[in-house]
């Protein structure tokens, strides 16, 4: 298991442990730093299908909201 080291300010500190007194810390900021890498996991997958979708759309040729209508029309025949 690896030592970190991270500067934060010094309310926040006071707080976490005046809050987790009781509580194993470690614990606590490990479960918080896979949550955030989660996240970060999250919102790099939504980032890569938001990219794609973008891509698909330039090299689609664009359809009337006529066409749409009609489109949803004949489906619900």
């Amino acid at each position: 298991m690896a030592t970190v080291n991270f500067s934060v300010p010094d309310d926040i500190r006071q707080e976490f442990n005046q809050l987790f007194e009781k509580e194993n810390k470690s614990a606590i900021l490990t479960r918080l730093m896979q949550q955030a890498i989660e996240e970060k996991k999250q919102q790099q997958r939504r980032q890569l299908a938001i990219d794609k979708i973008l891509q698909l759309r330039a090299t689609q040729a664009p359809v009337s909201a006529a066409d749409i209508q009609q489109a949803r029309e004949e489906l619900r025949k």
